[in-house]
C-alpha cells in the first residue's frame, strides 16, 4: 500500500510536468517534460525498491484499510481508462510529455493490481511480506517504461 500511495504521488508531480508546458511564469519544452515525466518513473521504481526492502527486512507488518482497498480497487478501474484518454490526446496533440503521463497513468493501474494482489494473498494465504515481494514484480516494468519514456518510445498499450 505504501509503494502504491507513493505512485500516486509520482503521479500527481507528472501531471504538473505536463502543465509546465504551457503555464506562463515557467515554462518547459515538450521533450524536456517527457524526459522529467519519464525520469519521474526511475524515482518511483527506486521508491518502490525501498519501500519493499524496509517492510521486508524490517519484518513490519503492514495494515490494509477499507479505504485504502477501495481506493486501490478504484485506481484499478480509473487508472487505464485515464490512461487511454490521456494517449488518445496525446496522439491527437502529438504531445510526448503526455504520451509520459500516460504511462504513469498506466504504470499506476499495473501497482494497483500488484497490491490487490499481494493483499488477497496475504489474507487468503496467511503469507506474511508478501507485499513486499509483490511491489518487487513492478520494477522490472517500472524500468523498461522509464528508459523508453525518456528515449521518446512509448508502449503502445499504455
Amino acid at each position: 500500500m505504501l509503494a502504491f500511495g507513493s505512485d500516486s504521488l509520482i503521479e500527481l508531480f507528472s501531471a504538473n510536468v505536463v502543465l509546465l508546458q504551457f503555464a506562463p511564469w515557467i515554462r518547459i519544452s515538450e521533450r524536456r517534460a517527457a524526459r522529467l515525466c519519464g525520469s519521474l518513473l526511475y524515482a518511483l521504481a527506486l521508491i518502490v525498491i525501498v519501500i519493499a526492502f524496509i517492510t521486508f527486512f524490517q519484518q513490519l507488518e503492514v495494515d490494509s484499510s477499507p479505504l485504502g482497498i477501495a481506493v486501490t480497487c478504484a485506481a484499478l478501474i480509473l487508472m487505464p481508462v485515464l490512461a487511454r484518454l490521456k494517449r488518445n490526446e496525446a496522439n491527437r496533440n502529438d504531445n510526448q510529455a503526455l504520451r509520459a503521463d500516460a504511462v504513469q497513468s498506466a504504470t499506476c493501474a499495473y501497482l494497483a493490481a500488484l497490491t490487490l494482489g499481494g493483499l488477497l494473498a496475504r489474507m487468503l494465504f496467511d503469507i506474511d511480506r508478501i507485499d513486499s515481494v509483490v511491489a518487487l514484480g513492478a520494477v522490472p516494468i517500472l524500468l523498461v517504461e522509464a528508459r523508453r519514456a525518456r528515449q521518446g518510445h512509448f508502449c503502445s498499450h499504455c
